[in-house]
């Protein structure tokens, strides 16, 4: 497993495949406006699994912006550290 994931490693991820610097990266946007793919999404994924963050595709596509993504992200990464103590 990876380090845990952290709102600043959450926007690298997303710097590094809206090719912006981490800074740049509007939570407030749309990740379908913002040009992700479906295959760059399931890639995020994976990583944010890996991680220890469970969340499914339909979940995220489910999200309007990229704060709804954190949200989500978020909250199941806590779960999953209540899961394993």
């Amino acid at each position: 497993m990876s380090a845990p994931l952290t709102l600043d490693g959450f926007r690298a991820d997303l710097a590094e495949f809206l090719y912006q610097r981490p800074e740049e990266v509007d939570l407030d946007g749309s990740p379908l406006d913002a040009g992700l793919d479906s295959l760059r999404v399931v890639t995020l994924i994976e990583r944010w699994r890996e991680a220890g963050v469970n969340v499914t595709f339909v979940e995220m596509a489910e999200c309007a912006s990229f704060a709804e993504w954190w949200r989500l992200l978020s909250a199941r990464h806590g779960e999953a550290g209540r899961a394993d103590s």
